[in-house]
């Protein structure tokens, strides 16, 4: 949660390819859906809260330096996955985020309920946008 930037239109990815943070565009036209997965996202988080979850999981060096911060709404998922999971070190029970799998399946579901019948992926979607801003103008540093 912490790494949306409603104001200043970025999302922070933490740890993307080559294990990187990325600051992203947040498109304006994707924020009032954003505000409203954050909401669902929050109701999540208010039952785990009342049933005494244990947070998010964070890296163990954050973690010890910080131990209630993964009990807390910012460090909480956008896209959180509606089960509990074990975690296999430490066999504490909390929430993880958003399966892969589970995404590339509902992306599948919506491509076909859009009736697209071209091939979609996610990936797609990222070089469709990639292209849409190099013909709007920006420049391909600020693109990559």
């Amino acid at each position: 949660v912490k790494d949306l930037d409603f104001d200043h239109g970025t999302i922070i990815v933490r740890e993307g390819k080559g294990s990187k943070d990325r600051a992203l565009m947040l498109p304006e036209s994707l924020a009032p859906s954003l505000r409203e997965q954050l909401s669902r996202a929050r109701a999540w988080w208010l039952k785990d809260q009342a049933e005494g979850r244990s947070g998010v999981a964070l890296p163990d060096a954050l973690e010890r330096k910080y131990p209630r911060a993964g009990h807390s709404w910012p460090w909480f998922w956008v896209f959180a996955q509606h089960t509990h999971s074990t975690d296999p070190r430490s066999g504490v029970v909390r929430r993880h985020h958003m399966y892969d799998q589970t995404f590339q399946r509902a992306f599948k579901r919506a491509v076909e309920q859009a009736g697209i019948t071209k091939p979609a992926t996610p990936h797609t979607l990222r070089h469709s946008f990639a292209t849409a801003l190099l013909r709007s103008g920006y420049d391909i540093r600020t693109v990559q």
